[in-house]
């Protein structure tokens, strides 16, 4: 929710005069601070207000609302054409004035010329009225060049600016769909298309509309086919990113799981489809191209053929005459007419499909909008909620309480029932959602600051210790998905917002399964029962514990209410509810009071336990997001040289040097001999040239994607966490975009036209040697502006890039946390957030297209002098001069300084183009990860027994951040059960990613003897299996989810399913194994999910199991199947489990406590609950009393009998921070570690 910019500048165009608006005078001063240093985002000018996003966003909207309605009245499919037209028809029949009047002057021009010719073949000294009349034939010339000259770029400005407004109407459209789109909807899109969409290239039209108004004729055919291809292109453009937003959002868990390669032959082959469309239709682009460029030499050489042989005498003023008005209907018919009508097809394309997103189903408005709402549900009946009530909904794991809340907030469609709501409704997610901004703008959420409330807040979820030990406090930033905070202070952050808010009902979804024990009290009792108790609440959990404290209990199964009451009553009740409780029987009703010895202990610990989450953001934090990096200087000679060697190897590249100059060898002599072999040759050698380029460049673009995914996929995760996926996506959208088809056509354009210059210059040198006198200063004044020009131009293009970024990222985050921003209602100003960055990127979109433009007006008029100099040049001396050398010098004049400008003016073009080659070679050249096989490997059955060791181990997310784990020395032996407890940011997690070597550890780590720093990463990954914190699933079917390798039968998959209860589930499926999951799985709920990453563990039959808060989501009893399923099928491999639930750890072989990134106790369970000083004594006495009873007698259960024979020297355990320089040898040695490893028998 932060300001996008703090200040920007009063934009110039709005007060700057007639002539200053003409030449962009007002361009002038940013060109002077643009030569002088690098632009900055606070050097660009404000929107002008036409031009803002919700302004041309609301009024697009408007005409397609009313077009929908229009439309259901008369029983027909809406058409967001109609709406376009009727809201932009206005604007183009202006600008259309202009391109109407250009196009009468190309038309008068050469008949001027003739003129001036004619004059010179009947040339009379004495007759001064004819010269006078020549003089006003060069005069209109002249006249006509610079009029041409200004039209043109007036003309460009208002159709690229028209473009603009169309983009950003459009775009806020999308947006403002992408919050109403209900739970039916987003089956049918994924947030791949939606990106693809805002990137979409009607959504540039900027381009596309340019030569819309020379679309004169329609050509069936061509229109047919370029639909064909580019459609077909943008449904594997969706398909492409939306892998590619999958990978980046899972990238933790596909490292871990070592299935890079998969992902990468996924992304492969729908990129190699998408380049086959793209090259197709390139090359239809290029045999256009070079249609272009000689079919002026064809038709002039018919021309005069036919004309000669049908007896007519040929003058010099009928044929420049006719060269000339040929040169101007050429660009017309030639080039224009083809690009319009592809630019025609694009748009079509991505209208039908924008508009297929705008009819997607909408959730009802009423949930969004209204205080009181209906809303139906197939589930449950709820009646009156009782101010100050607190309500629980206990359920298994498949019960949909989830569901039920998504129900009550109108996120799930109507069947039948009623579900009442009077009052204003706040929600937490179980998945907590963060957006990118500060702490404080993520717990406020748009609501204005109140200091005495806000403490409040903070104190009761537990987060006042992190605010007042943040150097930036509560303004600290946060990455992407909280990418710089635990899951226990995401979870944390999450409530507090929601606490905030001061609600009327509050729906709490699992808010305390993502804490340890202890913060989890805290929040029940301070927060939950504390500072909202006068409020009716919610609670959806599987924490039992606090069960007692609930004034009525609903408890679900299979979907359906089977038990509804007060605990007590539902104790009696005999039903299944009681089997699950029945350890929560000896709990006293004191307790409640708040008077036992538990409280006492929380009391006192107190200190301790929320002090230690200062070390999640300090200590133990992952880093934080940085700015994207953006380019200085010209782009170098070496960026070209990987661009073109990327397509093509040395020998290609010289064949393509050869072809270009035999290519404009054969343009000269055709100028002297017009001969049809020459002219033949000329239109094979021009095919052959722009296909090869076409060729080249296009797979330049497909070598370079690769390079990039390939890096991204070996790129350590802290990348990750220090860039946003809108970052990164807008890399592999709009710029490999540009790379695809702008750049490849751009670039070909600007050598066809080089070429053209030299053979203009090498005829003129032969035939008319004086007219280059002016053309050596010409072209040093052009190259000057070049320079100048882009010193400026450069940046605004970088800057455009990275302004683009936060769209994305804000459309990223929102679709995220749509149920949340929803909930609150915070739609209006997430969409005027939507805005503000559209804002900020039109600033600099704005600044490229006039930039631009004033570049080309100075160009063309430069070149209007140098044709007026040679108009009244050739009339001043005029004795001696043949005609034909008079027309041959006056429209070499008219060409040589079009296709200079021209070719200086695309030149530049690729300049600022290049800006995204040199991005993508950034993203292709990233640090990369230690190598995924190496020379050591270890035997095929490795490992064998499972035995892990740390010594001395340091670990850090990079080099520049402090230290999460400490000189860490433990072993784990083989097929021990250790249970890893902490609180939050304790460095937990971080032990795992030391494992996995998701960043390079220091000391040593060794896996059955072998050190894993020597190993591949993918030999390493693949032979151990973890459960993630985060369950991910990926699009794509069930099996590909289970087995992306295919390694595996189908009596495999099922057996594993049935072993974690979801055989029953998949078998529901329409299509079972072969049924394709949603985007990130959401078929399947939080615990399902969680299952599936079980059931991928049971497959892979590895001695090494990690289990990362793997049941936080799961009821107990799914919990109690999932550990005896642990037990059962992993009982000969070494298991690490992190866990928060004591109970799921209690009966391991040991206990490790870490702190602060140091081991603080490791022994059995038994041992260290003798010891009531200890960190897990303190920790399993937050639990309550009857659950620290249970745990304790657990535990003893699980010790052996030797651990009795001398209580008095296992009473104390020492804290291991006491002793730094403990060595692996002394540990192996000492009395406890001996004691630890014994197991019952």
């Amino acid at each position: 929710m932060e300001h996008v910019r703090k200040e920007a500048k009063d934009n110039p165009s709005a007060s700057a005069n007639l002539l200053s608006k003409i030449f962009f005078c007002w361009l002038n001063p940013l060109f002077r601070i643009g030569y002088k240093r690098k632009l900055e985002e606070d050097d660009m000018y404000n929107v002008l207000p036409e031009d803002a996003s919700d302004r041309l966003g609301e009024e697009l909207q408007w005409y397609w609302d009313r077009e929908v309605q229009q439309a259901a009245k008369d029983l027909r499919p809406p058409k967001l054409t109609k709406a376009l037209v009727q809201c932009y028809w206005k604007s183009y029949l202006f600008i259309g004035t202009y391109i109407f009047i250009e196009e009468v002057i190309k038309v008068i021009q050469p008949v001027l010329l003739g003129k001036i010719i004619e004059y010179f073949e009947s040339y009379d000294p004495s007759n001064t009225a004819a010269v006078h009349e020549a003089y006003s034939y060069a005069a209109g010339i002249s006249l006509s060049t610079v009029s041409l000259a200004i039209l043109h770029h007036l003309y460009f400005y208002h159709v690229q600016r028209a473009g603009m407004k169309i983009r950003v109407a459009m775009c806020h459209m999308i947006y403002r769909k992408a919050l109403c789109l209900n739970s039916k909807a987003f089956a049918k899109t994924t947030t791949g298309q939606i990106v693809n969409l805002l990137n979409g290239r009607l959504l540039y039209p900027d381009a596309n509309t340019d030569f819309i108004w020379t679309l004169v004729l329609y050509s069936e055919v061509y229109i047919f086919t370029s639909e064909m291809f580019l459609a077909d292109t943008a449904v594997l453009t969706d398909d492409r990113i939306r892998t590619m937003n999958e990978v980046i959002s899972g990238i933790r868990v596909i490292k871990m799981y070592g299935w890079e390669k998969p992902f990468a032959a996924l992304v492969d082959e729908v990129r190699r489809k998408e380049i086959s469309k793209i090259m197709k239709s390139s090359y239809l682009r290029g045999l256009n191209m070079a249609s272009f460029f000689v079919a002026i030499k064809i038709i002039v050489f018919i021309t005069v053929l036919v004309y000669v042989l049908t007896g007519n005498q040929l003058s010099a003023s009928k044929v420049f005459m006719a060269v000339s008005l040929y040169g101007a209907v050429r660009l017309t018919i030639t080039l224009f007419f083809p690009y319009a009508i592809e630019k025609v097809s694009e748009s079509l394309i991505s209208i039908r499909r924008i508009k297929s997103f705008l009819l997607l189903d909408e959730i009802d408005p009423q949930h969004q909008w209204l205080p009181v709402a209906e809303k139906k549900d197939c589930m449950v009946k709820i009646q009156d909620l009782i101010s100050g009530k607190l309500y629980f909904f206990l359920s298994c794991i498949c019960a949909c309480q989830s569901s039920l809340l998504s129900a009550i907030l109108g996120e799930l469609s109507q069947e039948s029932g009623v579900v009442k709501v009077r009052g204003e409704l706040t929600y937490t997610s179980q998945q907590a959602w963060i957006l990118p901004g500060t702490i404080r703008s993520n717990i406020l959420f748009g609501k204005a600051l109140n200091p005495q409330k806000y403490e409040r807040v903070l104190r009761a979820c537990a987060l006042k210790r992190d605010m007042d030990l943040l150097p930036g406090g509560d303004l600290t930033m946060v990455g992407d998905r909280g990418a710089n905070l635990s899951g226990g202070q995401k979870a944390r952050v999450n409530l507090a917002r929601a606490v905030y808010q001061d609600a009327d009902i509050y729906l709490l979804d699992d808010p305390l399964s993502a804490v340890d024990a202890e913060v989890g009290k805290h929040l029940f009792e301070e927060c939950i029962c504390g500072l909202l108790r006068k409020k009716p609440r919610i609670l959806v959990t599987h924490q039992l514990q606090y069960l007692k404290a609930a004034d009525e209990i609903l408890v679900l199964k299979e979907g359906q209410m089977v038990a509804r009451g007060t605990y007590s009553e539902l104790q009696g009740s005999g039903l299944d509810f009681t089997s699950l409780l029945s350890k929560e029987e000896e709990v006293q009703e004191e307790e409640r009071q708040g008077t036992t010895p538990t409280s006492v202990a929380h009391s006192l610990s107190s200190m301790s336990s929320l002090a230690s989450s200062k070390y999640s953001l300090i200590e133990g934090a992952d880093p934080l997001p940085v700015e994207e990096h953006r380019s200085e200087g010209n782009i170098g000679l070496r960026m070209y040289v990987k661009y073109f060697k990327a397509g093509a190897n040395f020998l290609v590249l010289l064949v393509l040097v050869l072809l270009n100059a035999l290519h404009c060898r054969v343009l000269m002599d055709i100028f002297f001999f017009h001969a049809s072999g020459l002219t033949a040759t000329s239109v094979v050698f021009g095919f052959l040239r722009s296909l090869l380029f076409f060729n080249v460049l296009v797979s330049s673009a497909q070598t370079l994607h690769n390079s990039m995914f390939d890096a991204i996929l070996r790129t350590p995760v802290h990348f990750f966490d220090v860039n946003p996926i809108g970052r990164i996506l807008n890399r592999f959208s709009k710029d490999i975009g540009y790379l695809d088809s702008l750049l490849p056509w751009t670039f070909v354009d600007f050598i066809q036209v080089l070429l053209q210059v030299i053979g203009v210059i090498a005829v003129a040198a032969v035939i008319i040697p004086w007219i280059l006198i002016p053309v050596v200063p010409l072209l040093a004044v052009f190259l000057f502006l070049r320079c100048y020009f882009l010193q400026t131009s450069r940046d605004i293009k970088r800057l455009e890039s990275t302004t683009r970024s936060p769209v994305f990222s804000h459309l990223s985050s929102s679709l995220q946390g749509l149920s949340t921003i929803r909930a609150f209602k915070a739609q209006q100003r997430f969409q005027q957030m939507f805005d503000d960055y559209q804002d900020l990127h039109s600033e600099a979109w704005f600044l490229f297209l006039t930039t631009s433009r004033w570049f080309a007006v100075r160009l063309d008029g430069i070149c209007s002098i140098f044709v007026t100099v040679t108009a009244f040049g050739c009339l001043y001396l005029r004795d001696g001069l043949e005609p034909g050398a008079v027309g041959l010098a006056l429209s070499y004049a008219m060409t040589l300084t079009g296709m200079f400008q021209w070719g200086v003016r695309q030149s530049a073009e690729i300049e600022n183009m290049m800006t995204s080659v040199e991005r993508v070679v950034e993203y292709a050249e990233l640090e990369s990860e230690a190598p995924w096989q190496t020379d050591t490997q270890p035997p095929h059955d490795w490992p064998k027994t499972g035995s892990i060791t740390f010594d001395r181990v340091n670990f850090s997310y990079s080099a520049s951040e402090p230290l999460v784990l400490k000189n860490l020395t433990v072993v784990f032996t083989s097929r021990e059960k250790v249970g890893i407890v902490g609180r939050t940011g304790a460095g937990k997690s971080s032990l795992i990613s030391a494992l996995f070597r998701l960043a390079e550890p220091e000391g040593r780590i060794m896996i059955d003897g072998f050190r894993t720093s020597e190993i591949g990463l993918h030999t390493l990954r693949q032979k151990m299996s973890i459960i993630p914190q985060d369950p991910v699933l990926f699009t794509g079917t069930v099996r590909k989810n289970l087995d992306p390798f295919r390694q595996h039968t189908d009596e495999d998959l099922w057996n594993a399913l049935q072993e974690v209860q979801m055989k029953a589930v998949v078998e529901d499926l329409p299509n079972k194994l072969e049924t394709v999951l949603m985007e990130s799985g959401s078929n399947f709920s939080m615990g399902q999910r969680q299952l599936v990453c079980l059931a991928r563990a049971i497959l892979r039959k590895n001695r090494i199991l990690i289990i990362d808060e793997a049941t936080a989501n799961v009821d107990p009893r799914t919990d109690s199947l999932i550990q005896q399923t642990i037990r059962d099928k992993f009982h000969e491999c070494t298991v690490l489990t992190i866990a928060h639930r004591l109970n799921t750890i209690i009966d391991c072989d040991r206990i490790l406590v870490l702190a602060a990134g140091r081991i603080q106790e490791y022994d059995q369970p038994y041992v260290l609950l003798q010891n009531p000083d200890g960190l897990f004594y303190q920790m399993v006495q937050q639990t309550g009393r009857a659950e620290a009873a249970s745990l304790l007698q657990t535990a003893k259960q699980v010790t052996t009998p030797t651990f009795f024979c001398d209580p008095l020297s296992l009473n104390r355990v020492q804290p291991w921070h006491t002793n730094p320089r403990l060595s692996l040898t002394s540990l192996l040695t000492s009395k406890t570690s001996q004691l630890g490893v014994r197991r019952c028998a």
